[in-house]
């Protein structure tokens, strides 16, 4: 914490612009031993807090570049300590030649999330917000980005603080009760406590529910298509595309593999799998794609049933279907610009699905299946207003072991235990929930999260 750190902030390719950002205490102090403005009353160490100058990056007499600097004086900063920003052109090997001068002056590469890592460490942010930061990094659609963004304005911190804090004040109440019973009654404590806690695990399980749309809304809806051979599933997959991305050909078995792909269909994200034609093979090759094929399915979130709506089903369709049951599936009669001969009451008899017609080859039909595809996964269109969506593991499992501190309450409440048993469980709860702000982390969980992080954040 007390070394100046830097790092190129943008991506290692060639662009317009690429950042190098520094933070510490020398960082002002370095930028100005290598940056020179043309106004020479813009001296780098006599600038104001978010103020620009414009100059050159020189050292020894040699010119680097022409640059911006943009001066950010702590704590009003990204991590609350000094921080420079050096605007240069984008090239990766002109950046990484003022970047080892910058380091060659005593400053430290810094290490992945180091930047995100200070601003937590001096308090600025709490874990939530952080881990946000990285979620709004990876984004994969305009759903994540806002789930995102609501986290890193503060808005699971808020909850989080309030619910701790009323159960820090039950704690205390009952401390002081058994240590000064005179003037601290217990007489009514326990009903009183009762619906406390009834009321914070209403909160908690909205939360936790709030994690399936979460997942969904974070990593996407993991979709695998599944069919007997030649029914057009690669045909499908590339008109989700709107590309040539699959082999199409009218022998069976072409696709041997599986083939991942994403799409983004109005803000929801599909991790969508192509699979080899499921039917008995003598193939070795083509028998390893349909094992793979099967064994897609039991992970996957929605599997897209293709039929070839132009021949009637076969034992090859009812060995697919008999392996669906219990999943979230939409069955698409595919070749509806032939003459339709596929039996779909049957279809729909057979085992829990939805069914849509289209036309691969036509490309009609793609709306209708979207719309149904939002209908099986958001029926209540998705909030940023009043809602927090739970997008990370690490935060449902420490709601799930908070719900479970929190029902232990209760139980020892409903047996009219003492009330020094209520305050073990409530603490566990208050320390779960600590967890998901940063408040009762290991130092060792601290790295480890902040070490998924890219660099130069």
């Amino acid at each position: 914490m007390n070394d100046t750190i830097a790092a190129i902030a943008t991506g290692m390719g060639n662009s317009g612009i690429g950042i190098i950002r520094i933070s510490g205490k020398r960082a002002i102090e370095i930028a100005d031993k290598i940056f020179v403005p043309k106004n020479e009353n813009k001296k780098i160490i006599n600038m104001s807090s978010y103020t620009a100058a414009y100059g050159i990056i020189s050292y020894n007499n040699e010119v680097y570049d022409e640059a911006i600097a943009l001066v950010m004086r702590a704590p009003h900063t990204y991590t609350k300590e000094d921080v420079v920003e050096l605007d240069c052109h984008g090239g990766i090997t002109l950046l990484k030649r003022i970047f080892e001068l910058i380091i060659n002056l005593g400053v430290r590469p810094a290490d992945p999330g180091e930047f995100t890592k200070r601003a937590f460490l001096n308090g600025r942010i709490d874990m939530s917000q952080a881990e946000a930061v990285m979620d709004l990094i990876h984004a994969k659609n305009e759903s994540a980005i806002k789930a995102s963004v609501k986290k890193i304005q503060g808005s699971l911190r808020t909850v989080i603080t309030d619910m701790r804090e009323k159960i820090l004040y039950n704690i205390a109440y009952i401390e002081s009760a058994l240590d000064d019973p005179e003037n601290y009654s217990l007489d009514e404590f326990p009903h009183e406590l009762k619906g406390v806690v009834e009321n914070l695990l209403i909160t908690v399980n909205k939360l936790i529910e709030s994690s399936a749309d979460g997942r969904l809304i974070n990593e996407g809806i993991r979709t695998v298509i599944v069919g007997k051979p030649n029914a057009g599933k690669s045909s499908v997959l590339n008109m989700l595309l709107d590309e040539d991305r699959a082999i199409v050909t009218d022998i069976e078995g072409t696709t041997r593999d599986t083939l991942e792909e994403y799409i983004n269909i109005d803000g929801i994200s599909l991790n969508i799998v192509d699979t080899a034609g499921i039917r008995d093979t003598k193939d070795v090759v083509e028998k390893i794609g349909v094992d793979k094929a099967i064994d897609t399915i039991n992970d996957a979130d929605l599997i897209l049933y293709i039929v070839d709506g132009s021949v009637p089903l076969n034992e090859n369709d009812q060995t697919i279907m008999d392996k669906l049951h219990g999943k979230k599936v939409i069955t698409i009669i595919n070749k509806n610009d032939m003459n339709v001969v596929v039996d779909k009451l049957w279809i729909s008899k057979n085992f829990d699905t939805k069914i849509v017609e289209l036309s691969a080859k036509e490309k009609t039909g793609k709306d209708e299946l979207y719309s149904i595809l939002k209908e099986m996964f958001f029926k209540n269109e998705l909030s940023y207003n009043d809602e927090i969506y739970i997008t990370s593991l690490r935060h449902k499992n420490l709601l799930l072991d908070t719900r479970d501190s929190l029902n232990k309450v209760i139980e020892s409440i409903n047996l009219n235990m003492g009330e020094d048993f209520f305050t073990i469980d409530l603490m566990s709860a208050y320390t779960s929930l600590g967890k998901i702000i940063g408040e009762e982390l290991e130092d060792d969980l601290v790295n480890k999260i902040f070490a998924e992080f890219c660099m130069g954040k």
